[in-house]
């Protein structure tokens, strides 16, 4: 099993990141023509890339249950997902749920649980 990145040690996701940047740079490097003297441009323009993929990647999402009249928004990002995509679950559908703290364990079709963090009950 590979660590995920947020469990790898700093130095090896900088390691990580410098690499593909750098590829990213490369690429575009040579995309544009393989034009001398821009490499500090180049490496601008790929880290931007990079970094921008990153935070869309960890962007969160959500899940929206109501149980005995109360509306949950439980927030998942892709690590904790295991599968899960939005849709699997139509709207009005009974969903089995089971809390823990601020936690929402939604039961999926295929028997996994989603786990969410609750971000906010709405009465």
């Amino acid at each position: 099993m590979e660590a995920s990145s947020a469990t790898k040690p700093a130095m090896t996701r900088t390691t990580e990141l410098q690499e593909a940047i750098g590829r990213r740079a490369r690429d575009i490097y040579e995309k544009s023509g393989r034009i001398a003297g821009r490499d500090v441009e180049n490496w601008m323009q790929a880290e931007a890339e990079i970094l921008r993929e990153q935070k869309r990647a960890a962007r969160k999402s959500a899940v929206v249950v109501r149980v005995n009249g109360v509306q949950y928004v439980g927030e998942y990002g892709p690590a904790s997902a295991d599968g899960y995509t939005p849709g699997e679950f139509a709207k009005g559908d009974p969903v089995p749920v089971r809390f823990d703290g601020d936690q929402m364990f939604v039961r999926r079709h295929n028997g996994k649980e989603l786990a969410t963090r609750i971000v906010r009950p709405v009465g």
